[in-house]
């Protein structure tokens, strides 16, 4: 389906809990938040009955979120399901990794095709001081796993941040001379008004691209729609490659593509926004899947043409980043 600006909308993000195992200091506080009652989280029929609905509208692709979605109990059976949908959508999943390890197997054999592991840093020392919990080594093991289970390409997803970890972007990036891995470096964003946002910490993206350089020559690759707006790199005879997501830096929502739907059944248009439609009192309304459908018509007709980030008038959302969906 496409939206108001004609942009196809053919990607739903749909997170499935709120909760997680780490603190990481950009996604909530150290001593966490609150998290949603088990009744106002979306039961796995609801959210299948959302995504059958995105799908009868043209979604493709299902991307499985938290929080840590692998910390919700029954997730593997809800990925087979959902891998059953008609159509057939690819169903990728964003983890942290701490779980992927003992999952990976599973997973894939109910029909995921991939994961993205959210990975900030290679040093334990550091990971404990980003994350505010050790694990970096059943992270490490979870990629493993996941390679070989089958679940690839697999991405990585880095934010560099200034004085934190931006000394590891050479790091991160030659590991892609050795692994088949996609390196996604992504600019820091004021996501949440309920976290402090540090400007001085964000390493725009021409930053990022000079880091880079210091492993090697970069060769552009043509962009391709699965990657969104990453612009994509590689080394000469490296076996991964190298995405940017200029999130700030450049206005990129000319090719958005996604809806999200948050684990209490809010349906977000966009993630830099705090427009919501609440789906989940339709559904316990008895709401069909038709009806459905058509809320979610309405919002992605409801889409707004960009972010406001770097406008005067630019408020973050009120959400956090693991209650809007990773």
């Amino acid at each position: 389906m496409k939206d108001t600006y004609g942009r196809t909308i053919n990607y739903l993000r749909l997170s499935v809990t709120d909760r997680c195992n780490l603190r990481c200091g950009y996604c909530m506080p150290e001593e966490g938040v609150a998290a949603l009652r088990h009744e106002e989280v979306l039961t796995y029929e609801e959210l299948l009955a959302v995504a059958t609905a995105a799908v009868s509208l043209g979604v493709s692709k299902i991307r499985v979120t938290g929080g840590e979605p692998l910390v919700r109990r029954g997730i593997v059976d809800f990925i087979a399901r959902l891998a059953a949908l008609p159509g057939s959508p690819e169903i990728v999943l964003t983890t942290n990794g701490l779980l992927l390890a003992e999952q990976a197997p599973a997973l894939k054999a109910a029909g995921l095709a991939r994961v993205n592991v959210s990975l900030d840093t290679l040093r334990s020392e550091r990971f404990l001081a980003i994350t505010r919990r050790e694990g970096l080594e059943q992270v490490l093991a979870g990629i493993e796993a996941a390679e070989k289970a089958g679940l690839v390409p697999l991405k990585i997803n880095v934010v560099p941040l200034l004085g934190v970890n931006s000394d590891e972007i050479a790091d991160f990036a030659r590991l892609t001379l050795a692994h088949p891995w996609e390196i996604r470096f992504i600019e820091y964003m004021p996501v949440s008004s309920g976290l402090a946002y540090s400007p001085e910490r964000r390493m725009p993206a021409p930053a990022i691209y000079a880091e880079l350089g210091r492993v090697g020559p970069l060769v552009p690759l043509n962009r391709d729609h699965d990657n969104g707006p990453a612009q994509l790199f590689r080394y000469p005879d490296s076996h991964g490659r190298i995405g940017l997501i200029p999130a700030v830096s450049s206005h990129f929502c000319d090719e958005c593509n996604r809806l999200r739907v948050t684990a209490d059944g809010r349906v977000r248009p966009c993630l830099l926004s705090d427009q919501e439609i609440d789906l989940r009192q339709h559904l316990r309304s008895g709401a069909s899947v038709e009806t459905v459908a058509t809320i979610l018509a309405e919002a992605i007709l409801g889409k707004p043409a960009g972010h406001r980030i770097g406008a005067d008038d630019f408020v973050p959302g009120r959400r956090r980043m693991h209650g809007i969906g990773g």
